[in-house]
């Protein structure tokens, strides 16, 4: 496989699974893959508000096709997309907003202090 083509996962337990943080607290993690770059590199950390508002454009994690997913959402006639940033990769339509579980409200590069950009 190309690196392209090559799935990167990390398993993400849903909010009962987990630990005991609240359902409602920010979780971090870490870009994998090619997919939304040049936005956001891989091996960059995301930092996700599982309550933050969701809106046109927003960055999100999404739950689709019985997997997490990081894309865009983007409102289109008679529904939404979730889109990646890279043209490389296939944009997936959904009915709606539902399948947001949480919005990116930053990201930061591994080691470097002063890189960081926010999303709120």
């Amino acid at each position: 496989m190309n690196d392209r083509t090559e799935r990167k996962t990390i398993p993400i337990l849903d909010v009962n699974e987990a630990s005991n943080c609240a359902g409602s607290e920010p979780y971090a993690l870490m870009v994998l893959g090619d997919s939304m770059m040049p936005e956001f590199e891989e091996g960059e950390i995301i930092v996700v508000e599982p309550s933050g508002l969701v809106s046109n454009g927003s960055y999100v994690v999404a739950y689709v096709n019985e997997e997490y997913i990081f894309r865009q959402i983007v409102k289109r006639d008679g529904g939404w997309l979730l889109k990646p940033v890279n043209p490389l990769y296939e944009n997936i339509p959904v009915a709606d907003i539902t399948v947001a579980k949480g919005v990116v409200i930053m990201k930061k590069r591994p080691g470097r202090r002063r890189e960081q950009k926010r999303y709120i």
